[in-house]
């Protein structure tokens, strides 16, 4: 997987969890504590978008740590982080560390 994956990865799972969001009034932060523990919900219609919601928050999160841990490793390699901005301009494949 490469660094402009991840942020493809990124964008397109924000607009999932924002979908939810818009729908059950509520940001996915608040309702992923919820219902990691155990919460579930009152309407069975809901069940379904609450697991899809759950799953896409869940890689959201990792791939958020994807991204900042490939970026902290490369900000070690690199004199500056124009060089990196440069690299990902040009669509040079950066390898996710892991």
């Amino acid at each position: 997987m490469t660094l402009q994956e991840i942020i493809l990865d990124i964008h397109a799972l924000t607009e999932d969890v924002k979908i939810y969001e818009r729908k059950y009034g509520i940001l996915s932060e608040t309702f992923y504590e919820l219902y990691t523990r155990g919460e579930e919900p009152s309407d069975d219609d809901w069940v379904l978008d609450w697991s899809d919601w759950a799953g896409a928050y869940k890689i959201l999160l990792r791939r958020q740590e994807q991204y900042r841990h490939t970026i902290q490793a490369l900000r070690g390699q690199t004199q500056a982080l124009t060089d990196l901005i440069e690299r990902a301009t040009r669509r040079e494949p950066i390898p996710v560390v892991s």
